[in-house]
């Protein structure tokens, strides 16, 4: 049976038909934009509030020359460096076809920075995990690599961006999430089985971002901000302000800088 099932039979060694750079190129040439490359280190920001807030803080600016017919590019600047934030790039297909972008277009780091739900119990809420790998329990990541329960992050840089958050007003751990392309599908039996095999929490990008950069040699981490569960009591999906929002993505970006400058 399982060899009939198209997402478990995907030829990920061939070339893809359809490629990204035919998609940026499109854009560029509909649009008169420049190939002017994004900025080096680029954020998802999967919620959107906090590109909404930076925007209006006059913090981000609008990047022009992002070639994209799905998204808008904003742009900030961190110490000299320019950094660049899209916002609302939720569920693992569109964040991968974000990041495909993305890659092409001269990034060489994507950060996503998530919110997720409690698996681990022994968690608070909130909490902020650095995605050490990811199960696949989505579609995306079996386009580009074959069967497997979970597929790792790239290791220096999420150990780079751990070490940059430590000292927060939140703990932070590393570990393990689930991805998932359903989040209210999401069952009583399903949550314990991840729960017995070390899974911290739940979200719906990861994976999929971490089979992009692995079969694409890309770098990219996720940090999930874990603000709900659904035996938490307290009120739920709170993740502080948007200042601690700024500083938590700031303290991304200055870790993904360190990184290239090694």
């Amino acid at each position: 049976m399982h060899d009939r099932l198209p997402i478990l039979r995907h030829p990920v060694a061939s070339p893809s038909a359809f490629r990204p750079e035919d998609l940026v190129e499109a854009v560029r040439s509909q649009r008169g934009l420049s190939a002017l490359p994004v900025p080096r280190i680029c954020v998802l920001d999967f919620d959107g509030d906090l590109t909404d807030w930076l925007v209006q803080s006059n913090i981000a600016r609008l990047y022009p020359a992002w070639a994209c017919f799905h998204t808008a590019m904003y742009s900030f600047e961190l110490e000299g460096m320019e950094c660049g934030m899209i916002a609302r790039t939720i569920g693992g297909p569109y964040a991968a076809l974000i990041a495909e972008q993305l890659h092409v277009s001269g990034a060489e780091i994507i950060l996503g920075l998530t919110s997720a739900g409690r698996v681990d119990r022994s968690l608070p809420v909130p909490c902020l995990i650095v995605a050490t790998s990811a199960v696949r329990d989505e579609g995306t990541s079996y386009h580009y690599l074959p069967p497997e329960e979970f597929v790792p992050a790239p290791s220096m840089l999420s150990e780079n961006i751990h070490r940059e958050l430590q000292g927060r007003d939140v703990p932070v751990v590393r570990g393990r999430v689930w991805t998932t392309d359903a989040p209210y599908r999401e069952t009583e039996e399903q949550l314990s089985w991840h729960r017995a095999n070390g899974v911290l929490a739940v979200e719906m990008q990861a994976a999929s971002l971490f089979a992009f950069a692995e079969a694409r040699r890309a770098q990219v981490a996720v940090v999930a901000h874990v603000t709900n569960a659904i035996d938490h009591t307290g009120e739920p999906f709170l993740k502080g302000s948007d200042e601690h929002g700024w500083e938590l993505t700031q303290a991304m970006c200055r870790a993904a800088g360190a990184f290239l400058a090694r």
